[in-house]
């Protein structure tokens, strides 16, 4: 299992409708062949002081292995999310993680 875990932050004076195009996009990456499983949502209400909550959306993809996660990358739909929402956010973090050898 290939885990990519995507964190947006949005720009503050993003219009509502970019926002709606942004989230558009959440469940069409979700739904790419190579995605074995996928989630999107908001920082949760939890308050601990480990907890990141700085961000605006998240983006967890759950992909058989990191060749498919590889085949994501390339796909034509994740570049048509980037070129259409890039300049949406003023920051992109991104965990990759894998099971130990």
């Amino acid at each position: 299992m290939f885990v990519h875990a995507v964190y947006f932050w949005l720009r503050p004076d993003l219009s509502e409708a970019d926002r709606v195009t942004f989230t558009a996009w959440m469940p069409r990456l979700c739904a790419l062949p190579s995605v074995a499983s996928g989630h999107w949502g908001v920082p949760a209400p939890t308050d601990r002081p480990v907890i990141e909550r700085t961000y605006s959306y998240a983006l967890v993809l759950l992909f058989t292995d990191g060749g498919a996660e590889e085949s994501y990358q390339v796909d034509a739909e994740h570049d048509a999310f980037r070129a259409e929402c890039a300049s949406f956010w003023t920051k992109v973090q991104i965990f990759d993680s894998e099971p130990p050898a």
